[in-house]
């Protein structure tokens, strides 16, 4: 599922003034009074769309504790959420609860926007994936709760693995590598074996961790970036690796039209978003016309003989600060992404909030190779400054120096190090 990537370090100003209200708690809301009159949710336009029979669940769940409660809801597309939820944070009018691309929680988080909840009061929360559970914690403390996730696996083209000899999907990198070096013998070197965007940093921090490395460490709760240990520089050197033998493309290339670039025929695989596939599939984005059940899914292994950990996108719910109702945001966003709201996001193609439910997913060969990739994860570092890092676009800028040769391994990463340490500590 598409996600933008906001770092939502705008909204230092407007929140300023964001304290808890009356005498509601920290931790969605305990001491409050039982004549809760009304509920404000907001909610992105895949909700409306897809699944409005399971707000409409949620919503009977909480009347029914809360007789009268009237339960408004605003639905907004991704790229104009923020603006008008920073808008209105600045005023008293905030609502109860709020969707939030995880990748977008942490710039908030860092504000104030949010309440502290308590996740004992949720359901399978000790069992939330890992990605998504690091989306939600800043401090060792929880402000938000998973709501539904999307996974990255790998894909290609069945038609051209044949060709190459290649009979089924593989198991091991060992397999990947060699069934790789066939294809591109196979087709030449202006076809993409793998077609990777040097600059998919979703997709190189995968290697990274991988190798037992991270972005950045956290000691005493200070931030510090972690690109040039010998295991980080192992993953980026792995990467490079793929750029260099199987990526015959622009080395200058972002993951952004990542799916129309395979559906023009020249590249035999991608690891992207578990949506990909499909929408290469599409009649518009096809222009060999023979991708129409031809593409495959498969869980990415990765070089240390495990699956490969996968950054998880998804959503969030979260209570504002300043809610009025903090306790109700509370059972309501329980009653939507608890047990029974997670079989119905699962019913409508989601990967669920937790390790419980996935591992029935597993099981099913129609859901499998989505739920496996996300059982191993990662999540950007907690920072107050990681919104900084993603503006400036760190990573991204390393990856291109690496995959054009501009800069070695060891010289990028020490690069970027220094970049990502002068802001990651900033809120």
């Amino acid at each position: 599922m598409k996600r933008k990537l906001i770092a939502a370090v705008g909204v230092a100003g407007m929140l300023v003034s964001i304290a808890a209200c009356g005498s509601e708690d920290k931790k969605g809301g305990a001491a409050q009074a039982e004549s809760v009159k009304e509920l404000t949710v907001w909610l992105t336009v895949d909700a409306q769309n897809n699944w409005p029979e399971l707000v409409k669940a949620a919503d009977d769940a909480v009347a029914k504790k809360h007789p009268g409660i009237e339960i408004k809801h605003e639905y907004y597309g991704w790229p104009d959420k923020n603006a008008k939820l920073d808008a209105v944070l600045a005023t008293d009018k905030a609502p109860d609860v709020v969707e939030m691309g995880n990748t977008e929680m942490l710039g908030y988080t860092v504000k104030g926007a949010f309440a502290e909840i308590d996740p004992s009061k949720f359901d399978n929360s000790d069992a939330w994936l890992d990605g998504l559970k690091a989306s939600v914690t800043y401090g060792g403390k929880a402000y938000g709760v998973p709501y539904y996730a999307g996974g990255r696996v790998a894909n290609w083209r069945k038609d051209v693995a044949k060709d190459a000899g290649i009979t089924a999907v593989p198991k091991t990198y060992a397999e990947l590598t060699a069934d790789l070096d066939k294809i591109q013998a196979k087709k030449g070197d202006k076809f993409s074996a793998w077609y990777q965007p040097s600059r998919d940093w979703y997709a190189a921090m995968s290697f990274v961790y991988d190798a037992g490395g991270s972005i950045a460490k956290e000691d005493g709760g200070t931030f510090k970036s972690n690109l040039s240990s010998p295991e980080s520089l192992k993953g980026l050197g792995e990467y490079k690796d793929v750029l260099d033998k199987w990526m015959k493309g622009d080395k200058t290339k972002d993951e952004s039209d990542r799916y129309t670039v395979y559906g023009l025929g020249n590249a035999g695989m991608i690891f992207g978003a578990a949506w990909e596939g499909s929408a290469t599939e599409d009649p518009k984005v096809d222009k060999t016309g023979k991708l129409k059940g031809n593409l495959e899914n498969f869980v990415m292994p990765g070089p240390s003989g495990n699956n490969m950990p996968v950054f998880l996108g998804g959503s969030d719910l979260a209570v504002p600060v300043k809610s009025k109702a903090q306790a109700t945001a509370a059972e309501w966003i329980n009653a939507f992404t608890g047990a029974q709201g997670q079989k119905g996001l699962i019913g409508k193609g989601n990967l669920p909030n937790n390790k419980t439910d996935l591992a029935g997913l597993k099981a099913d060969p129609a859901t499998a190779v989505p739920a496996t990739a996300a059982e191993s994860s990662w999540f950007v570092p907690m920072a107050p400054g990681w919104g900084q890092v993603e503006k400036a676009q760190v990573l991204q800028t390393m990856l291109q120096s690496i995959a054009t040769g501009k800069k070695s391994v060891a010289d990028a990463a020490k690069e970027a190090d220094a970049a990502i340490d002068q802001v990651i500590n900033t809120k």
